[in-house]
């Protein structure tokens, strides 16, 4: 067992000058030092010696461990300060990784801040049900059966399983607006910002999924022209002081008189172009005065109360705003266009 114990350190001593990195490190210590290494082997054999020789035995087998276990330690020291110094050569100055930050969608932006403007000068915010029924969505709005807005390939139906009513994803967020007369008597000062869902084609101006604000105002003795006056206050607030507005005759069931607001085209500045249809304008909302038969649905006296609505839609009205082409931009998710707002 002694030759044993020579030429195991023999063998050592050779092989630490080849030790270079921690894999071979760690290659040494299974060797020779591990549970199953040539020491462990060694100590079991010298169970089997006899008690005369198992001494001094003994005591070279311990010494050739110790011999080992110092090549061990001394090579991983001299590993683990390398690894120290390499560290300490980091160079701090380099810039960190960056990461792009989560921030508002212009439609939530645009929502809050038509919001802002009109609660500025008294209205209250209401948010209204996505799902509604025919009734709150069309009837109470003085749209008649036969209206071609409520024929299927406008609107899109819910299965209401033999139900009186027949519910359907809004088109519109004035049903909100009969939600609120309803539970509430005058005056009554509302904007109803929502989601409304109509089956339209997809194309560069329009989508199933759009965004809606909608406006009321009832009280007695409420006239056109502060209609006019609160759509050119928003108008200013929203675009710029500088931005030229008319409004035009038009026809809706639920308001009448009926008008459109549009703007100045912001391309060609009123000249007349491809985007305006060579009007020079360029359509934000509709508006009017409540149509009598809308309060008699909801129990208000037309003889007694007035009142002007309004509606707009928020991507055509940021295609406005921003000169953005298309209004699917807004849904496609691509970071290059909405880290511009």
């Amino acid at each position: 067992m002694l030759d044993k114990i020579e030429s195991i350190k023999i063998e050592a001593h050779s092989e630490a000058d080849k030790i270079s990195n921690e894999t071979s490190l760690e290659e040494f210590r299974l060797k020779y030092l591990s549970r199953n290494g040539l020491v462990s082997s060694l100590f079991e054999e010298l169970k089997k010696v006899d008690k005369e020789s198992k001494g001094e035995l003994g005591k070279n087998l311990n010494e050739m461990k110790i011999f080992l276990q110092r090549i061990y330690d001394k090579k991983k020291e001299q590993f683990d300060s390398a690894l120290k110094n390499s560290e300490d050569l980091t160079d701090l100055t380099l810039p960190g990784r960056t990461y792009n930050k989560g921030s508002k969608h212009l439609i939530t932006q645009a929502l809050e801040e038509i919001s802002g403007i009109f609660e500025r000068i008294g209205f209250n915010v209401y948010e209204g049900f996505e799902i509604e029924d025919e009734y709150h969505n069309f009837d109470a709005l003085n749209t008649p059966d036969y209206h071609p807005s409520r024929d299927m390939q406008d609107t899109f139906y819910i299965d209401s399983k033999g139900k009186d009513k027949q519910y359907l994803l809004r088109t519109q967020t004035s049903p909100g607006q009969i939600r609120v007369m309803e539970q509430m008597q005058p005056p009554v000062r509302v904007i109803v910002p929502g989601k409304c869902y109509r089956n339209e084609a997809v194309n560069s101006r329009s989508l199933a999924v759009f965004h809606q604000v909608e406006g009321l105002y009832v009280d007695k003795k409420v006239t056109f022209r502060e209609l006019k006056g609160t759509l050119n206050y928003f108008a200013k607030e929203f675009f710029g002081e500088n931005l030229k507005t008319r409004l035009r005759p038009s026809f809706f069931p639920f308001t009448e008189p009926s008008a459109e607001m549009d703007v100045e085209c912001y391309l060609c500045k009123g000249q007349g172009c491809r985007i305006c249809k060579y009007t020079g304008w360029l359509e934000i909302m509709g508006c009017g005065m409540v149509d009598p038969n809308v309060f008699k649905m909801v129990g208000y006296d037309p003889e007694v109360y007035s009142g002007y609505a309004f509606g707009m839609g928020i991507e055509r009205t940021l295609l406005v705003k921003h000169g953005i082409p298309d209004i699917r931009l807004f849904y496609e998710n691509d970071i290059r266009f909405l880290k511009q707002f």
